[in-house]
C-alpha cells in the first residue's frame, strides 16, 4: 500500500480533537509520529496531537490516570509488569520493531568480528534513566547466546551523560547506549568504536508501543480517537519507510538539532533497512520473545500471552487503510 492510498477524512477545517501522548523520551525511533505531526497527518484525521516527556519518566502513568494523556509511548514491559500486580493497561499499537541501541568498545581491540560472547568477564556500562529495558534487553541477548549474565560485570542505574563521561575517562570495557550517541562518541573519540548495533543485529522486538488504561477502551469516543490516531501514525510510518532519509533531512535536523545531520540521516536509513518500523500492529513473534526476556529479568512471574496484553484490532484496520 502506498501513502496515497490511505484515506484522508476530517481534513475539512472542523475543530481538532485534542490527543495527548505521554512519552518516556524524545527519540529517533519515534520518528513516524513526529513526521505525522509535522506533515499534518494527524490533522487530516481531526486530531491535534500533543506530546509530553514527563520527568521522572514513570509520570506517564500519572498522566494516563488523571486524563491528561490518551496514550503512553514506551516499553511493553510496563503494561506487562503491572498486569497482575497493580493496574491493567492494554497495548494497542507499535512504534518500534527493533531496539535502537549500540555497544561501544574501548580501544582498537581485536580485528576479529565482534561476538556477544566477547563481553564475558568484562565490564559493561548500561545506560539507564528511562526504565529497565536497556538492562533487560542486553541480558536477554546474552541468554539467547547461552551466556549467563552473571559472568559479565555491569554498571547501571546511572544517567547516560554521567556514564558517557566515565566511560571515556576509563571506566569499563563496553558501553551500551543509543545508536546516535554511540556514533557521535566514536567520531569524536578515536579510542572507542561501535562494535554492535541492535537495529541491525538484535532481532525483532516491540521496543516502543502505545498503551492506555484498559477500562478507557470501553468508551466509543475514546476508541474512535485511537482509530484515527493509528490511521495517521500508519501513514507517517509508511512515509518514513518509503522515502530515503536524505529527502527529509530538514525534519531530522529540526527534531534533533544537537546531532550531526549526516549521522541522523545514516541512522534513519539504518532503521529503514532493518525494519525498525514495520506497521502499527504489534508483532507476535517479537512480543513472545520479549516476554521471555521480561520474565527472565523477574519483572513478571511468567510470560503473558499476546492476547492478554495486546489489542491489535485498531492498528490492523489502520494498516488496511480502513477508516471505518
Amino acid at each position: 500500500m502506498t501513502v496515497a492510498e490511505l484515506e484522508k477524512p476530517h481534513a475539512n477545517g472542523d475543530s481538532l480533537e485534542r490527543y495527548h501522548v505521554a512519552a518516556t523520551g524524545h527519540s529517533l525511533n519515534y520518528l513516524p509520529q513526529y513526521i505525522a505531526q509535522r506533515h499534518g497527518f494527524f490533522k487530516e484525521q481531526g486530531l491535534e496531537v500533543m506530546v509530553s516527556v514527563p520527568s521522572p519518566w514513570d509520570d506517564v502513568l500519572v498522566e494516563l490516570a488523571d486524563g491528561t494523556a490518551s496514550a503512553a509511548l514506551g516499553g511493553v514491559w510496563v503494561p506487562s509488569m503491572y498486569r497482575k500486580t497493580a493496574k491493567h493497561y492494554t497495548t494497542f499499537a507499535q512504534m518500534s520493531n527493533r531496539c535502537p541501541l549500540a555497544l561501544i568498545q574501548r580501544g582498537v581491540g581485536s580485528s576479529e568480528k565482534f561476538k556477544i560472547t566477547d563481553v564475558v568477564g568484562k565490564t559493561v556500562l548500561l545506560k539507564s534513566g528511562n526504565g529497565a529495558s536497556v538492562g533487560l534487553y542486553f541480558k536477554m541477548l546474552l541468554r539467547e547466546k547461552g551466556v549467563d549474565p552473571s559472568s559479565v560485570h555491569f554498571i547501571q542505574d546511572l544517567a547516560g551523560p554521567m556514564l558517557s563521561a566515565l566511560f571515556q575517562g576509563g571506566m569499563g570495557d563496553y558501553f551500551f547506549i543509543d545508536i546516535i550517541s554511540a556514533r557521535i562518541m566514536a567520531r569524536k573519540n578515536l579510542d572507542v568504536k561501535v562494535v554492535f548495533e541492535t537495529a541491525a543485529g538484535g532481532g525483532d522486538i516491540p521496543w516502543s508501543v502505545y498503551y492506555c488504561e484498559t477500562e478507557s477502551m470501553s468508551s466509543p469516543a475514546f476508541m474512535d480517537a485511537q482509530r484515527r490516531f493509528c490511521l495517521a501514525l500508519e501513514k507517517g510510518m509508511q512515509f518514513v519507510v518509503q522515502n530515503d532519509a536524505e529527502t527529509y533531512r530538514d525534519d531530522l535536523t529540526a527534531l534533533f538539532p544537537a546531532a550531526p545531520a549526516d549521522i541522523l540521516v545514516g541512522v534513519t536509513n539504518l532503521y529503514r533497512a532493518n525494519k525498525m518500523w514495520t506497521s502499527t500492529a504489534v508483532g507476535r513473534h517479537g512480543f513472545e520473545r520479549w516476554q521471555k526476556g521480561i520474565a527472565a529479568g523477574r519483572l513478571i512471574n511468567e510470560a503473558f500471552s499476546y492476547e492478554e496484553i495486546v489489542s491489535n484490532g485498531i492498528s490492523t484496520k489502520a494498516i488496511n487503510g480502513n477508516s471505518a
